[in-house]
């Protein structure tokens, strides 16, 4: 069996929930606000260097905190930068933190319906999750992966056709698969 790459990475505010999401995804775990989350790739003193952080990437996770509204513009700039310098990465938009506008509507600060017509604006795919819940973040990744299968190596159609020779003395069939 080969092995493929599929460079994705996360964008986003500093504080959005980035880090968290990873680590939900890859051990199941929510850490909350813990002290080592450095999240470079939100940073905006790093900006000049993110251009090589998200070169070559087939897809982007763009997390935006679902209670700060500055942190949905802030997703906005990163889908400009995405769609100018990798046009060829595939958008997911992620509302973070979604547990604590399930607790307290109030908090919500980012209207579900301006997200979705957005998404739907820029051909992303939109995921609301909770890292510490864990909802929709397995859903989120399974997505990435299966989008890229089907882009990267679509499924190969058997295609049968009858080839016929006319000839004096018989008829011959051929069959080819490609």
């Amino acid at each position: 069996m080969s092995r493929v790459d599929l460079k994705v990475v996360l964008l986003g505010k500093e504080y959005g929930g980035k880090t968290s999401l990873v680590e939900r995804y890859l051990y199941d775990r929510f850490k909350g606000n813990a002290p080592y989350q450095n999240d470079t790739a939100g940073s905006e003193r790093y900006e000049a260097m993110s251009r090589i952080y998200y070169r070559g990437a087939k897809a982007a996770i763009v997390c935006y905190d679902l209670t700060e509204d500055s942190s949905f513009e802030r997703a906005k700039f990163w889908v400009n930068e995405l769609k100018k310098y990798e046009e060829n990465c595939k958008i997911y938009l992620c509302g973070t933190k979604k547990d604590l506008v399930q607790e307290d509507r109030q908090m919500r600060k980012v209207d579900y319906h301006i997200t979705t017509d957005y998404a739907d604006e820029m051909g992303a795919e939109l995921y609301e999750t909770s890292s510490k819940t864990g909802e929709c973040v397995e859903e989120l990744f399974t997505k990435i992966t299966t989008d890229f299968v089907k882009k990267y190596f679509p499924p190969v159609k058997e295609k049968t056709e009858e080839l016929t020779l006319d000839s004096p003395v018989k008829k011959y069939s051929f069959c080819c698969s490609r």
